[in-house]
């Protein structure tokens, strides 16, 4: 598309294959919103778009990530607040028929699979701090290693009986991330060893931190939980499944790129489009039936 739909801290750049999201820096933008800078999404790995009403008088667009697209997401579990949720754009109410024709323009670019879960990552996670403080110990990762080293100050009698701690990646079966602004913070490493005794709360186990008021914040420890599981799944055996048979591309529904036409004579007639725009972008869906 080319486009660019800027909102209140983010910015949209819509390309032919994906969405470049953009976050700015200033002191009203959330933190992890600043840590993670700029997000490229493939319309791959998307499995919706939705668009409604948002607070104030504004109007929200929203992409939904496919599970296993992405592996920020995945280890967020959906425990982020909207304010801090990167796959969200607000916009002032009066652009809401712009929204409208953007939303539809995503979903006509989603792939085949956008109901299924993702067999692999389709977005990167973003890039880790080497390490953060928890509440109990330091976490580092090296891209290959996970490193505990605990504190006196907050380790349980547990983790010190325990020692230091350090987990290859390929060790590990899955990671968890609690925000740490919920009750019982925490990141754990899930390790693959089947005779592991189960872990107990996360303060007695060896295999994570534990994270309180001003331990462990969103904006290191969601990034570096995601760092970390993105390569666990890259280190896990995935299996090949055999090419799909070919099939005849599906035409396009005539019905469909009518109503996205009438979207952009709306946007034209609101001043929101061009003469010219209309007519390329009119054109560039004429040409798809």
């Amino acid at each position: 598309m080319g486009d660019v739909l800027a909102g209140f801290h983010t910015v949209w750049e819509f390309d032919t294959d994906s969405v470049l999201i953009r976050f700015e820096r200033g002191i009203r933008t959330p933190k992890l919103l600043q840590a993670l800078g700029e997000r490229r999404i493939p319309y791959e790995a998307l499995a919706a778009v939705e668009q409604g009403p948002g607070r104030r008088g504004t109007v929200v667009l929203r992409a939904v990530p496919r599970p296993g697209a992405d592996p920020l997401m995945d280890a967020a579990d959906g425990q982020l607040k909207e304010g801090t949720d990167p796959y969200r754009l607000v916009l002032p109410a009066e652009r809401a028929t712009l929204a409208e024709y953007y939303a539809d323009e995503i979903r006509s670019r989603l792939g085949p699979d956008a109901a299924e879960p993702a067999e692999r990552p389709l977005v990167v996670a973003p890039e880790p701090p080497r390490s953060f403080k928890a509440y109990d110990g330091r976490a580092t990762f090296d891209g290959r290693t996970v490193a505990f080293r605990w504190f006196w100050s907050g380790a349980t009698s547990a983790k010190w009986k325990a020692g230091d701690q350090r987990f290859a990646v390929g060790e590990l079966a899955d990671v968890q991330w609690r925000s740490p602004d919920l009750m019982g913070g925490h990141l754990r490493l899930v390790l693959r060893d089947p005779e592991r005794p189960a872990p107990g709360q996360a303060d007695q186990d060896p295999a994570s931190v534990v994270f309180g008021m001003g331990y462990g914040p969103v904006h290191e420890s969601l990034p570096f939980a995601a760092a970390v599981l993105q390569s666990v799944r890259a280190s896990s055996p995935v299996p090949v499944a055999p090419p799909p048979s070919a099939s005849p591309a599906a035409r396009p529904d005539p019905g469909a790129i009518a109503d996205r036409i009438r979207h952009l004579g709306d946007l034209h007639s609101a001043g929101l489009l061009t003469d010219d725009e209309f007519s390329a972008k009119k054109a560039e869906l004429l040409a798809e039936l």
